[in-house]
């Protein structure tokens, strides 16, 4: 048994290195997603700093000119330097997992560039105001970091790359929201639909790391403020009433983030396409406009309108909030620059709960209203209900609401699922047709492209022949004249 020794050590030796990149990777993962967090917070201040300040005129006219600089600058950013960079990054993942999980190239959806260009360009889109949240893009970042380790493994099949991928997404849902169970559920319900039972334990002990180092940096912190709810009596009809209104709502909010990619040829996507600079510039003035008519409610991220709401005791907000925060985000994504929609999403829930519950006779019950329409709104646009409902209940103090926000969200799902199709992934469909168009693109091109080496020797072979040819004949003898 002596002999087996040396294999033991070379195999114990091999285990470590493996668990100490990917520990590795998941921290360098934490800490992007902290820098991503502090850099979005000193736009946000930025922006409402400058929403605030309007010399000469009664009313804030900056974001009208910094809402079409920003977003002008953003897309022509991501489309000059950071292709893929678009939208929430959520998709992309998704599509990356299932193209490496076949062995495809993946480097326009989950790369080091897309990751840089994610941080600073989204954070750039927020200056301008647009209703945008860096969750989805900490995935797309957190996987592509995770993505890029795959080649400091000490082997390259000790972790498939599609299962590295999948687990960057999830360390990103954990670090951005500090909910390390949230990605862990988020990983399996939506990004992969499943673990492979060999690296189940790394994985996950990889997405638990990365939301340990943003706790350690951050603080255990609760993302949207932390609700405290002594008691709820009604429970059957708020949930039944709020879950189908929720529902319908995030289907129709899904289906017209759809709509780009289902009807590509009407004219509104078309003129897009021709001219998106301009056509970001024009959804800025449009998130100006909104939110000037909104009373600035539905500028931004939404964290902080939607922390207001939690942390306070008499919930309340206009009858216009949930209007202008359905409107800003919807037009935030279709003007193409990079930011997520879970935030917004939950801001909408939360402004649907406050608005309406006093008006619908549930006015002692405003702060667990709340916390029903913002599990209900998000599983309905995300079309997955236990990371929802999982999301939500880190923020309640007590378990009181577990079961209710579980059966919300479970209606809300099944609303949302006859009014439209799963939102992240159809367009990570879209996502895979691109990825494969560009790689057959690059590969008839480099079946045109002569190899330099053989070129220069067909050149070598050609510049010699001719001289061959071009040799003089000799002369012929000269005749003799009789």
């Amino acid at each position: 048994m002596k002999h087996l020794n040396p294999l033991r050590g070379r195999l114990s030796t091999f285990r470590w290195r493996t668990r100490l990149t990917l520990w590795g990777a998941a921290a360098c993962a934490g800490l992007a997603v902290v820098a991503f967090t502090r850099l979005t917070d000193v736009a946000l201040k930025a922006f409402f700093d400058l929403y605030n300040y309007h010399p000469g005129l009664p009313f804030p006219w900056m974001p009208f000119v910094t809402a079409p600089l920003a977003g002008m600058a953003a897309v022509w950013l991501t489309r000059r330097f950071f292709p893929g960079g678009q939208g929430s990054g959520i998709p992309q993942v998704i599509a990356a997992t299932h193209l490496a999980a076949r062995g495809e190239s993946v480097g326009n959806l989950v790369s080091m560039r897309i990751a840089c260009g994610k941080i600073v360009v989204g954070s750039m889109a927020l200056l301008g105001g647009f209703s945008a949240g860096r969750e989805g893009p900490s995935v797309q970042v957190a996987a592509s970091i995770l993505h890029f380790s795959h080649r400091f493994l000490p082997h390259a099949r000790a972790i498939a790359p599609a299962d590295l991928i999948l687990a960057g997404g999830a360390a990103g849902i954990a670090a951005a929201f500090n909910t390390p169970l949230a990605g862990i559920v988020f990983a399996v319900e939506e990004l992969g639909k499943r673990l492979e039972a060999k690296t189940t334990g790394i994985l996950v002990g990889t997405i638990i790391l990365s939301g340990l180092v943003a706790i350690a940096l951050e603080g255990n912190y609760y993302h949207f403020g932390r609700m405290k709810i002594s008691q709820f009596n009604e429970i059957v009809g708020p949930v039944l009433f709020y879950g189908m209104a929720c529902g319908l709502l995030g289907g129709v909010f899904s289906r017209l983030l759809l709509w780009p990619q289902q009807h590509p040829n009407f004219i509104l996507w078309r003129w897009r396409s021709a001219r998106p600079v301009l056509f970001a510039g024009g959804c800025g003035l449009i998130i100006a406009l909104v939110g000037w008519l909104g009373g600035g409610l539905s500028f931004g991220s939404g964290y902080m309108v939607s922390s207001s709401l939690i942390s306070s005791d008499a919930l309340s907000a206009p009858w216009h909030a949930p209007v202008t925060r359905f409107v800003a985000t919807v037009v935030t994504y279709f003007s193409g620059i990079p930011g997520g929609i879970f935030a917004p999403s939950l801001a909408v829930g939360a402004a649907v709960g406050a608005s309406t519950s006093g008006i619908l006779g549930f006015g002692a019950e405003a702060v667990p209203i709340t916390a029903l329409c913002m599990a209900a709104f998000l599983a309905a646009v995300t079309q997955s209900p236990i990371t929802a409902a999982i999301i939500v209940m880190e923020m309640i103090d007590g378990h009181e609401m577990v079961i209710s926000l579980m059966a919300v969200t479970l209606i809300a799902k099944a609303v949302s699922g006859r009014v439209s199709p799963e939102l992240y992934q159809q367009l990570a469909l879209g996502f895979m047709a691109q990825q494969r168009a560009q790689t057959a693109a690059a590969k008839r091109a480099a079946e045109l492209t002569p190899v330099p080496e053989a070129a220069a020797k067909d050149e070598a072979n050609t510049a010699s022949e001719p001289e061959q040819k071009l040799d003089p004949e000799p002369e012929s003898p000269p005749r003799k004249q009789s």
